[in-house]
């Protein structure tokens, strides 16, 4: 782990190739104690990073995210304000961050940060994991009204190829508001 990316977030088994369960939580233990790792809650870790002024550093979010959901073969996808702040498109940082899943919903406290895991029906799923699907979420958040000509073209600049070529694919498939700002942000 001495040279693993500071934004990593880890279980321990991610480990267990390399030993017993016993053996892993032994030294994830140890390596705590040392200061090498923290401990963000049971079963979460991820080295300390620290800050000149703030000193230690939070967890980042989306790295939490990734590891509770790896593994568990559900979509999920960050929304709201946070797509919108993730894209870019806001400076609103949220005190609680809206996951949608279709795993198991349930709420996940990091400090002064909740990270709340909510059911969602398939249409608001479009395009989980993806840009193209933060993009879908970010519209959703900002509503027809949010959604200035200057995003609009921040976003045509900003997304690659892959991710219009999804928009397109899932312009047919989300409400009728947002289909024009869909298709005109896909444009090629």
């Amino acid at each position: 782990m001495e040279r693993a990316d500071a934004n990593v977030v880890f279980t321990p088994s991610l480990f267990l190739d390399l030993g017993t369960r016993q053996a892993v939580d032994v030294a994830l233990h140890r390596l705590t104690k040392e200061g090498r790792i923290r401990r963000i809650r049971q079963g979460l870790y991820d080295l300390p990073r620290p800050h000149p002024i703030l000193g230690q550093t939070a967890p980042d979010p989306m790295s939490v995210v990734r590891a509770l959901m790896s593994g568990s073969h559900s979509q999920w996808q960050p929304s709201g304000a946070y797509a919108a702040n993730l894209l870019g498109l806001s400076d609103q940082v949220p005190a609680k961050i809206v996951i949608q899943t279709d795993g198991v919903p349930r709420q996940v406290k990091l400090g002064n940060l909740t990270l709340a895991f909510r059911r969602a029906a398939p249409r608001n799923l479009l395009g989980a994991g993806r840009t193209s699907g933060l993009v879908l979420q970010a519209i959703r958040h900002l509503g027809a009204n949010g959604i200035t000509p200057e995003i609009k073209r921040r976003l045509q600049v900003q997304l690659d190829g892959a991710a219009k070529k999804d928009l397109r694919k899932f312009a047919l498939k989300v409400p009728a508001w947002m289909r024009p700002t869909v298709e005109e942000i896909a444009a090629e």
